[in-house]
């Protein structure tokens, strides 16, 4: 039984082949519409969302299984003071898989280690989002055909975002990638990516002034500033509005530069940008639709012919 915790759970050549297959899934929605006949996928989701969770959901309903779950810790037996431990161990009764989302890092690997069903970390507080980073990859792959030398420019929130820490971890993997880290000094990424990046020999750049890299990028993928990271009030309203992408910025942008973002969105980019032909983040979701179809069906060994 395998367990998907971080993007580095699977090498590279594993990520060929998921990304393959959600290529063909994509392109043959209806060859997997039955592949899931009789499973079951339990979302236990104990911090609020909307597009991981109905992306899940989505997608095993797309392979023909079902669902069942909780969308947030209230309305599960934690709000009684229920472990992870406990919780897993019922839900192995119930589904066939699970994904989970928690505010707590590490707490997708406790339920792991305790699961009789295969467990998908969702996103656990500021740590890990593979299948985000599973999703990015996929749509950096689909719209410009390949995972390697590009320069990517990552903007925002680089201290708390969890997309951003998995993302950077699953890129180092390939050829020919140079990371632009773009936000205020408070919101620096922090130094055990840096310490890895000098390792490993791979060049990157600390900016405050998106406008003076625009130029240089071949992907911005832009954050939102996170209330729910922050331990006061001040601190977020005077970081929240540091960075809004809008027309006038995207005109010193490549013409095939692509603009990614995790969403949700709150004023980090304009709506006027979203018309932008580079404006890739509503297809992002698309694809993170595709890519959780094929987690599922690898995660439970099923071949579709």
């Amino acid at each position: 039984m395998r367990h998907l915790m971080s993007p580095l759970d699977f090498s590279t050549e594993e990520l060929d082949r998921l990304f393959d297959l959600a290529g063909d899934i994509e392109r043959n929605m209806s060859k997997y519409a039955h592949a899931c006949d009789g499973k079951i996928l339990a979302t236990c989701f104990y911090e609020p969302s909307t597009r991981t969770r109905l992306s899940f959901e989505s997608a095993m309903l797309s392979l023909g299984g079902n669902v069942l779950g909780f969308s947030d810790a209230g309305s599960s037996s934690a709000a009684k003071g229920e472990s992870v431990s406990d919780t897993i161990r019922t839900i192995s009764c119930f589904a066939d898989i699970c994904a989970m989302r928690h505010p707590k890092e590490g707490a997708p690997m406790v339920a792991a280690s305790r699961s009789g069903v295969p467990v998908i970390n969702a996103g656990d507080g500021g740590h890990q989002h593979p299948t985000q980073t599973l999703t990015d990859l996929l749509t950096i792959r689909s719209l410009k055909g390949s995972l390697s030398n590009f320069t990517i420019g990552l903007c925002g929130d680089l201290k708390f975002g969890r997309t951003v820490h998995s993302l950077i971890n699953a890129l180092v993997r390939y050829e020919g990638i140079k990371f632009i880290f773009i936000s205020p000094e408070e919101l620096k990424v922090p130094d055990y990516i840096t310490d890895m990046l000098k390792e490993k020999n791979i060049p990157y750049e600390e900016v405050i002034r998106l406008e003076n890299v625009m130029p240089q990028l071949d992907f911005l993928y832009m954050t939102r500033v996170q209330r729910e990271r922050f331990f006061n009030e001040e601190d977020y309203v005077r970081l929240k509005d540091f960075y809004i992408l809008d027309k006038a910025k995207m005109e010193l942008a490549k013409e095939d530069m692509l603009v990614l973002h995790p969403l949700p969105r709150v004023n980090e980019i304009s709506v006027e940008v979203d018309d932008d032909p580079r404006a890739a983040y509503f297809r992002q979701v698309q694809y993170g639709v595709y890519v959780r179809m094929a987690l599922i069906l690898t995660l439970l060994d099923i071949h579709v012919d």
